[in-house]
């Protein structure tokens, strides 16, 4: 079966530049920056851009390519490609697959939500909601978890839901060249061009409410960028920084290696892998710090922001934004954009968390392209359930946090160690430069070799010290909900055990195929 390639350069930047834009760019940024120093929580997230973001996004490009030409587009064997001399390096590499697919099955259904609500701005469904606790039960209904005179039931959810998984699993379906690359190519401009003109839109508020001048468009910049420069005194904000860069650039979890894999040896991983970044960078920075917060400053004040800021991303998403474009001419409109904008970045987000498992079937299994997306469609569907139907019980925020929290972290640690130590950073360095048209600056050697897994340590060593205890024994955890968390916990054990064994499987077949002198692996 032939391999899958990219068709053009631009359209990989596009892929992996679309998997890393989604709703971190336009919700969590903006709430981590006013909730941690403002404009000053801009130094941290900086630094870690250049001393973990960069590095991480040059590593994973690097190592997917050179992967994919052992014929691997997965962790597990692209780490068995990196070090062919360890037997079980390969198990970790599972965390490349669980991670994404984990994800996959509770972003999928918050992504619905705004197909959802695209379709309810454009008909006016919410428009009698006028306040945030009208806007909140609105929510609150749509999702099942409780009924009133907005919705009686989860069907509506459900039924977007449905369109939403459809559409996924027929993008992936299509390939890489013919579905991903294709829908990103059309879904990123309309995705920047909606956010410019809301961005536009936000910027010309001017002061609607002349009772209260201070409310403005500038001093709402000012409320979201003004520095306060006691905050780098904290911690917390260094990880919080930390953490906004890891959550935009999807690094650290395998979808970039999977991208990377499709490459051919003379494809330039180092400009495409800084062009995906900036690309992200732009819409989170820019567009993401420019909308929402001082859109919502403009209507509701100093002490409102500051209260929707606290509320967190999704409070943001779905009840602050609604409220502000009710407030505005043609707000169903500008709604409609709002919520279409972020659906875009969604799907492009989600079909590159589906994209490994598939990647996996097909590469390790023989797997044709219709059987192996059928597979991870009758899997994920059916794994997607639980969060559905149990969503105010703890389901999503467990699977969120040990997708995201833990496996990132460990898996970017893994990829840094492999990269610099195993492979060895003077092989490492000229890979990532082979076919490049820009020279990487020789600083970078140092900061991959030393500075990036020593940072990544010290994060893992952080949580492990402050945290393991009280996650392991659920003290967080409401008592109620508390059997429906252990339930989430043993099912990803049993799912992550299965990965492993399909993973020790597909070995051994490998080894037998060897041993008939058909080897697969001619890099």
């Amino acid at each position: 079966m032939a391999r899958q390639r990219w068709t053009s350069k631009l359209g990989v930047v596009l892929a992996v530049a679309g998997s890393a834009i989604g709703l971190g760019n336009f919700l969590r940024f903006p709430v981590q920056v006013a909730g941690n120093g403002g404009g000053a929580f801009m130094i941290p997230y900086f630094v870690a851009l250049l001393l973990v973001g960069l590095p991480l996004m040059w590593i994973e490009w690097t190592i997917g390519r050179f992967g994919g030409g052992f014929g691997h587009s997965t962790a597990p064997g692209i780490f068995h490609s990196l070090w062919n001399k360890s037997r079980f390096i390969k198990y970790f590499g599972v965390i490349g697959i669980f991670g994404p697919m984990i994800i996959f099955i509770y972003y999928i259904y918050i992504e619905s939500w705004l197909l959802g609500y695209s379709v309810f701005a454009i008909i006016g469904k919410y428009n009698s909601c006028t306040t945030e606790q009208a806007m909140t039960s609105f929510l609150q209904a749509y999702q099942g978890l409780v009924k009133n005179e907005f919705f009686s039931s989860i069907t509506p959810a459900y039924f977007f839901f449905i369109i939403t998984f459809i559409i996924n699993v027929a993008i992936v379906y299509l390939g890489i060249s013919k579905g991903i690359e294709r829908v990103c190519e059309y879904a990123l401009p309309v995705l920047f061009a909606f956010a410019l003109i809301l961005l536009i839109r936000v910027l010309t508020l001017g002061t609607p409410n002349p009772a209260k001048p201070e409310n403005n468009i500038v001093n709402g910049l000012g409320f979201l960028w003004n520095p306060d420069w006691s905050a780098l005194k904290s911690a917390k904000v260094w990880m919080a920084a930390t953490g906004q860069i890891f959550f935009t650039l999807s690094c650290g979890i395998g979808m970039i290696l999977t991208y990377a894999s499709y490459l051919t040896k003379q494809d330039d991983v180092a400009l495409s892998g800084l062009g995906a970044a900036a690309t992200n960078e732009f819409a989170e920075v820019i567009l993401g710090g420019s909308i929402v917060i001082p859109a919502a400053f403009v209507f509701f004040g100093s002490a409102g922001a500051a209260q929707i800021a606290q509320g967190g991303a999704f409070n943001l998403g779905f009840v602050t934004m609604p409220l502000v474009m009710q407030k505005i001419a043609f707000g169903n409109i500008f709604g409609f954009m709002w919520f279409m904008l972020l659906f875009l970045a969604g799907i492009t987000s989600s079909i590159s968390l589906a994209q490994p498992a598939v990647a996996f079937l097909e590469d390790e299994f023989n797997f044709s392209r219709r059987k192996a997306s059928g597979v991870f469609a009758i899997i994920t569907f059916i794994l997607c359930q639980p969060v559905i139907f149990f969503l105010g019980r703890g389901v999503l925020d467990e699977l969120d946090f040990w997708s995201v929290n833990v496996c990132l972290i460990v898996f970017a640690t893994i990829e840094a160690f492999l990269f610099a130590w195993v492979f060895g950073m003077e092989k490492a360095w000229t890979e990532l430069h082979t076919g490049s048209d820009i020279q990487i600056p020789k600083i970078y050697r140092f900061i991959i070799k030393y500075i990036t897994p020593l940072f990544l340590l010290t994060i893992l060593s952080v949580w492990c010290w402050q945290d393991w205890r009280s996650v392991i024994l659920m003290q967080k955890v409401a008592p109620e909900n508390k059997p429906f968390v252990l339930a989430t916990r043993i099912g990803l054990v049993i799912f992550f055990v299965v990965l492993a064994y399909l993973v020790r499987r597909s070995w051994r077949q490998r080894s037998k195929k060897r041993a008939e002198g058909v080897s697969s692996d001619a890099y």
